[in-house]
């Protein structure tokens, strides 16, 4: 594959924008401290001030959970949320593990009893958000029957205030994963879905709007325009940016020309299109298996969106003007094939690749630094770069990639991720969460 060059104007455009301020969302739902949905914020920049030393890091506690754990933890209130495939949300304390409580949504769906997939239970699989200043937190289980039921859990004690159904209107709820990372925006809870391992079945790429308080209004919901799959599948879940919109990245289309498949999308907060962008070869995309939608998008100062994929292309976006087909700020090709989520810190970006974790230049899109990982969504706290890699989490030098600190933390699922709060570090893996500071 030719790695596609960036011309001058275009290295000095990147330079121009990197100097701007931000109109990336803050998360308004937070407080201080908190990591309250995927990779901490609306613009799934994962990084905070705040984490163990390099080298320094040691095990502070550990808790058992009742299945597998896709979900990234959130910490909330002085609280460690995690969810399983067993349809379960747990509350522990942040500082001790201590269990706060467990609320148990529903029965999971027997995965044998699917079209195809590779998760058996399958129950809660997107990564939950938590409004702490309401506190309340939002979940999407997939419960016996078929059925994605989006549930308000109390954050003090865990019980449920409502629940309400949320699949993809008119589509079979069967062949429909919700894997990717809710988000809360414009006093909606947005709920994106993609197919199912194996793409079995007409599915197709969905985000559904549920309002956050009246469960009892209508949903908002947007279709991607193609025949058939390109679904939301990303674990990180749409970003979103300060006048509420969202951005969402598809999976492959299959069609043989373009058909909104394997494209970034802006939508309105009422989920409407507005924007898109799209690699020139985005139908022929298709045809490979090559999704662009393998990582959701990353929101950056300036105005600008990163976008990256199979492919191990890396895309730099105008978000006012994604650029529709085939006009990025900037393009280059950075790794083998890119999956799960990104982080962005002091002007770089860190990339979850199959051959290793990539720290890249905002500047430039150039490469800084390789170092240890596998299709862990990185995530940056103080000096570190974590990934897991392998059922061992990993502290990186994030200025060198180096790895300074590592631990066992059992047997993990696909693009497992970890978070951090208080300058502490928490994963799941083999049953169990763990917290590291």
């Amino acid at each position: 594959m030719r790695t596609p060059r960036i011309a001058a104007a275009a290295a000095a455009a990147i330079a121009a924008l990197a100097a701007t301020t931000s109109d990336a969302a803050p998360v308004r739902h937070a407080q201080a401290g908190d990591w309250p949905t995927y990779h901490h914020d609306s613009a799934r920049t994962g990084a905070t001030a705040s984490g163990p030393p390099l080298g320094r890091a040691r095990r502070l506690w550990s808790a058992a959970v009742d299945g597998a754990v896709y979900a990234e933890p959130l910490v909330a209130g002085g609280k460690v949320i995690v969810a399983t495939e067993n349809d379960s949300v747990y509350a522990f304390d942040a500082s001790t593990g201590r269990l706060a409580w467990r609320t148990h949504l529903g029965t999971p769906v027997d995965g044998g009893s699917l079209p195809c997939g590779d998760i058996n239970p399958s129950g809660i699989t997107g990564t939950p958000v938590v409004d702490s200043g309401r506190g309340v937190v939002y979940a999407v289980a997939f419960v016996r029957g078929f059925r994605h039921t989006l549930a308000a859990v109390n954050l003090s004690n865990g019980a449920v205030r409502w629940r309400r159904r949320v699949d993809p209107p008119h589509d079979d709820p069967r062949v429909h994963q919700q894997r990717a990372a809710l988000a809360l925006a414009s006093g909606r809870v947005y709920v994106a879905y993609g197919g199912l391992f194996g793409d079995c079945g007409r599915y197709h790429g969905w985000v559904v709007g549920a309002s956050a308080a009246r469960p009892r209004r209508r949903l908002v919901s947007f279709r991607v325009p193609a025949h058939r799959r390109a679904g939301i599948w990303a674990p990180s879940g749409p970003a979103v940016d300060g006048h509420g919109n969202l951005y969402v990245t598809t999976g492959n289309g299959d069609s043989s020309s373009f058909d909104f498949g394997n494209a970034v999308i802006r939508l309105s907060p009422r989920l409407r299109r507005v924007g898109f962008f799209a690699p020139r070869n985005a139908a022929s995309l298709n045809g490979s298996d090559t999704d662009l939608g393998s990582v959701g998008p990353l929101l950056l100062p300036g105005g600008r969106a990163f976008a990256i994929g199979k492919s191990g292309i890396g895309y730099l976006l105008r978000t006012a003007h994604l650029g529709r087909i085939g006009h990025a700020v900037a393009s280059r090709h950075i790794c083998g094939a890119a999956f799960g989520g990104l982080a962005a810190s002091g002007g770089n970006i860190y990339v979850a690749c199959t051959d290793g974790t990539f720290a890249v230049r905002v500047a430039g899109l150039g490469v800084l630094w390789q170092g240890p990982g596998s299709t862990s969504p990185p995530i940056v706290a103080g000096p570190g770069v974590w990934v897991i890699d392998r059922g061992t989490l990993e502290q990186l030098d994030a200025s060198n990639g180096r790895a300074r600190f590592s631990a066992p933390i059992g047997s993990t699922a696909t693009f497992a991720t970890p978070s951090a709060s208080g300058g502490i570090v928490f994963a799941a893996g083999g049953g169990r969460v763990y917290a590291f500071g």
